[in-house]
């Protein structure tokens, strides 16, 4: 029986090409869970894994999408049986291995979680690895010490996913955030997250001679990286902690150790490809718990698998803005 995926194929000239075409589960590679997709969504990532590869896929014909979630239809592991709900982000799927612009998916059962009481799988795929990485940096900054009367929180690339998602969850509980944007338009719908102060990228996008300035965040979640990170590391108040998520801005960190050593300042790595399963599962815990939903809801921007490949093109663009769900099944 045959079903629909996004194919992306590669012709002799090297050139990628990017459609959705019709399948079987003999034309997928074999493994140990059957997953009938419900929803994806659309990260950096993707847009590579859509157009050149970046380096991130190994063969083609490739089917990405580096995130889905929906029932399991057949296992031969113990731990998942047909039925059960669950939700796939990381492992280099999507990459290395198919992932889920499709409507079927055979992946290893230690890639999956299960799907938490209290969320959907469309809901799953509004937070997607975006707001799976984004709560990982907020626990990450609590258990440094951060809480709620620290002071403000800032948080770079907030109209992004992963910045969007951490701006609503920050704001939840209890948290004062200071959200950079580079693009204006994208204030009132910062403030409508629960941003309190908006910080225009420009003021802060460039390094300075000093080290060290005012202090000014508690806390810091970085999706741009670059010079901006430089900046922010010499305002972070004494034995403050950035949690380092993404390098929009460059991957170069043109800063001193100043910070460190005079400010105690903590650079947290926040690493959501490999993160071990208790450390998802708990990250998946607190999603539910803390992101309010309507606020989830107010980022989506619904698809389907014929919109992903203009939607590749438009995230590495930085066109994007807040969570795209795919409806792999419209």
């Amino acid at each position: 029986m045959s079903f629909n995926a996004l194919i992306v194929d590669k012709d002799e000239d090297g050139k990628t090409h990017a459609a959705v075409k019709q399948i079987t589960q003999e034309d997928m590679p074999q493994s140990e869970v059957t997953v009938a997709v419900d929803y994806s969504t659309v990260n950096y990532k993707d847009g590579l894994c859509m157009g050149s590869g970046g380096g991130l896929v190994r063969s083609y014909p490739h089917i990405p999408g580096i995130d889905f979630a929906g029932t399991v239809e057949a296992s031969s592991d113990d731990r998942y049986k047909a039925g059960d709900k669950v939700v796939l982000t990381g492992w280099r799927v999507g990459e290395a291995h198919w992932g889920g612009y499709s409507q079927k998916a055979n992946v290893r059962a230690d890639w999956l979680v299960p799907l938490p009481e209290g969320l959907t799988t469309r809901q799953a795929m509004a937070v997607g690895t975006a707001g799976f990485t984004a709560m990982l940096s907020v626990m990450a900054l609590e258990d440094h010490g951060l809480e709620p009367g620290h002071g403000p929180v800032l948080v770079t690339g907030a109209a992004g996913g992963v910045g969007s998602v951490a701006t609503a969850i920050l704001a939840a509980r209890g948290y004062e955030v200071a959200a950079v944007t580079g693009r204006p338009e994208t204030e009132e719908y910062l403030r409508d997250l629960g941003a309190s102060q908006i910080v225009a990228r420009e003021d802060i996008n460039h390094t300075v001679k000093r080290p060290l300035e005012a202090e000014s965040w508690a806390g810091c979640i970085d999706a741009v990286g670059g010079e901006m990170l430089a900046r922010v590391l010499g305002q972070m108040k004494y034995g403050a902690s950035v949690a380092s998520v993404g390098l929009a801005g460059g991957a170069g960190l043109p800063a001193t150790v100043i910070p460190f050593l005079l400010r105690g300042v903590n650079l947290l790595g926040i690493d959501s490809v490999m993160q071990p399963y208790d450390n998802r599962v708990r990250a998946w815990q607190r999603i539910a718990q803390d992101l309010p939903m309507n606020k989830l809801e107010a980022m989506v921007q619904p698809a389907t698998l014929s919109d992903l490949p203009k939607l590749g093109v438009d995230i590495l663009k930085g066109q994007v803005k807040g969570r795209v769900v795919v409806d792999v099944n419209a």
